[in-house]
Parts: C-alpha cells; sequence; structure tokens
C-alpha cells in the first residue's frame, strides 16, 4: 500500500513570508513605506499589524538612523542578520547622486545574500546599487523614466526597462519606486500567500486595484529633455491640457510670441511642430490610460481631448500602429486569427460603428 497523502496545510501553518530591508542613504520614503505597509497589512487579520503571515527587518551596518530624502530618519532594528533568515533581501535607494559609488561591506552582503540562494530586489535606484555590486549582469533592470537615461550612462551593457513598474528576471527583482512598491510587495505576498491577502493592503490604503508586473509607469513629461525654455514651457501647458487642448495661437501669446515663431522654436528643438506634438502627448496619455484602467474607449477619448471617437481611433492607430480597443494588455495576449487586408473604407466603417464610441458627437 502507498503512503497515504499528506492533509492539506491549514493557512496558520503556512510559513510566513520574511523580507529583510537595507536602506540606502537618502532613501525614498515612500517607497519604502508602501513597501512594508503592504507587508503590515497582509500580515495580519484586520488592523492589528501583527507580523504573522509577512516578517520584516530593517538592517545596517550600525545602530545609527538612516536618513530619508526627506529628512525623516529610521532607526535599524538589526545588523546584517544572516540573509539565509530571508526569502528577499530588498535594498531601498533614493537620491541617486548621493549613494556612495562603492561600499564593500554592503555588497559583500548582498553577495552572501545572493549565494545563499535568496532572492535580491532593487527598489527605486536601490538598482543601482545591485548594479554597481555586479549582481545584475545578463539580467533585465526596471527603472523609473525619470532615471532611464541615468541607468543607460552609467551601466551601458545592461539591459534597462524604463516603462513597467516592477520586472521580475528570476532570483532578481527590480522596481522603478513610488506607488510600484506597493504593487510589488502585493505581488510578493500573492506569490507566497494567495490573493486574498494580497488584496486587502491596497483596499486599505485606497490604492488602486493591484498592478502586476506588466502596469505600465505614467508617460514622462516631454519637456524634461528639452533644452529650449519656451518649447519646454509650451510643452508643460499642454501635458497640463491634456483633456482640454488649447489652441497653438492662445499658448504662443503666454509665451510673447506669435504662432510662427513658436513652430520655428519647435522644429529647431525637436524637428516637429507643436500642433503634432500636442497630438502626440494626448494619444501617449490615452495609451496610458488604456493600459493601465477598465475605463471604456469613449471615456478615454473625451479625457485625451477628442470629441471624435472615430477620428481618435485613426489617429491612435496611426501612432501606435493598432486599434485602441487592442491596446489592453488582455487583448494584445491573445491569440488573433489571421490577419485580413481591409481598406481604409472598411476600416471608417468599423470605428464608426464601435458602441464603445457611441455618443460622441463628429467633427
Amino acid at each position: 500500500m502507498g503512503t497515504p497523502p499528506k492533509p492539506a496545510a491549514r493557512r496558520s501553518e503556512i510559513r510566513p513570508l520574511s523580507v529583510g530591508l537595507l536602506l540606502a542613504q537618502d532613501f525614498t520614503l515612500s517607497a519604502f513605506s508602501l513597501f512594508v505597509d503592504t507587508l503590515r497589512l497582509a500580515a495580519d487579520e484586520s488592523d492589528y499589524s501583527r507580523p504573522i503571515h509577512c516578517r520584516w527587518t530593517v538592517m545596517a551596518e550600525t545602530d545609527a538612523p538612516i536618513r530619508s530624502s526627506c529628512g525623516v530618519e529610521i532607526l535599524p532594528g538589526s545588523g546584517l542578520t544572516d540573509p539565509a533568515l530571508f526569502d528577499y533581501v530588498v535594498v531601498v535607494g533614493g537620491i541617486l547622486h548621493n549613494h556612495p559609488r562603492a561600499n564593500t561591506t554592503l555588497y559583500a552582503y548582498l553577495h552572501r545574500a545572493a549565494a545563499a540562494g535568496v532572492k535580491l530586489i532593487g527598489i527605486c535606484t536601490g538598482s543601482f546599487i545591485l548594479c554597481r555590486a555586479g549582481l545584475m549582469e545578463g539580467r533585465r533592470v526596471c527603472v523609473s523614466w525619470l532615471h532611464y537615461q541615468d541607468f543607460r550612462d552609467e551601466f551601458p551593457d545592461h539591459a534597462v526597462i524604463g516603462d513597467r513598474f516592477f520586472e521580475i528576471d528570476g532570483d532578481r527583482i527590480t522596481c522603478a519606486g513610488g506607488a510600484g512598491a506597493a504593487d510589488l510587495a502585493a505581488a510578493l505576498v500573492e506569490r507566497h500567500l494567495g490573493s486574498r491577502l494580497a488584496q486587502k493592503p491596497h483596499q486599505v490604503l485606497l490604492l488602486t486595484p493591484m498592478r502586476g508586473s506588466e502596469g505600465v509607469q505614467p508617460h514622462p513629461p516631454m519637456a524634461h529633455e528639452v533644452s529650449d525654455e519656451q518649447v519646454r514651457r509650451a510643452l508643460l501647458m499642454m501635458e497640463q491640457n491634456l483633456g482640454n487642448p488649447l489652441p497653438i495661437a492662445l499658448i504662443a501669446q503666454r509665451l510673447s510670441l506669435s504662432t510662427r515663431q513658436l513652430e520655428r522654436r519647435f522644429d529647431a528643438a525637436l524637428g516637429r511642430g507643436p500642433a503634432d506634438l500636442y497630438r502626440e502627448l494626448r494619444l501617449r496619455y490615452a495609451r496610458w490610460l488604456l493600459e493601465t484602467t477598465t475605463r471604456s474607449v469613449t471615456d478615454i477619448a473625451l479625457d485625451a481631448g477628442f470629441s471624435d471617437c472615430a477620428h481618435f481611433s485613426r489617429q491612435f492607430k496611426a501612432l501606435h500602429g493598432l486599434a485602441p480597443s487592442l491596446a489592453r494588455p488582455s487583448l494584445r495576449r491573445e491569440t488573433l486569427p489571421a490577419p485580413q487586408v481591409l481598406t481604409l473604407a472598411d476600416y471608417d466603417r468599423a470605428v464608426t460603428g464601435n458602441s464603445e464610441c457611441a455618443g460622441l458627437r463628429p467633427y
């Protein structure tokens, strides 16, 4: 006779999720607090905060307080604990240029953790620290769009992603930071403890529904990398008025320029006219809404400043290469039928008859 199967483990018998946290000087407080608060709320029923299902330890080389980028200090709970006691060791970064380029004690500890089979996580610019320690070679690294170029400059041989909340590459995980830290923590809770405990923190913290590794970062402001002050100011006006687009002439007037002067400045700085770039900003915003929300195409078209859904669909496809309804991540993953050759008239009839676009007036 065979050995009878063991009974399924009860929830109380599941081993707690254990996390060790290392905070860089001038670390980002929001990324740290959202990550830890997600663990805290998943760790216990109601709001008792007992570390039953999840346990976390803030570690440091010394017992001195660690200063965050906003000035709030955190007192570490222990020294550098045996990494084998953790499921994950997390490095939370912060102000990029305040990180020391070499910290042999920290790097040695991270290498010990990796050798023990512990998964390593870099949050915010903590990913830079993992790379400086030589622990991300051949791995994909997720960073915030704000630090995308900084990363490419420092690590030209690494594969970098600047449009996702986090990236899981085997036993290395990197996260852009910010609210994405809560999504990453929830994904870890879901992996180890199940979806019920993973969903609770987002509900209690009044966050948007859990966004997995396919979640898309908000589009970066185009003005960030423009040197011409007048063009940068114009782009900021556009980005602040996506739903109710300003006439280009009004933007020029607010900058004490003629429309023609503004167009020449845009062409010199970006090689394109202001109207084209304004439309692209609105269409990029629309795609972000399609990929990160469940709102209807009609609502998103309106939010992006389009009152004609057929026109919105044509412009969206011209820029992104697919119809708005196919920009949903779940639809893009489905197996599509063999492609059909459609005429422009066929396409116009299809989008005009889309029930999602009902109620929008044509131009």
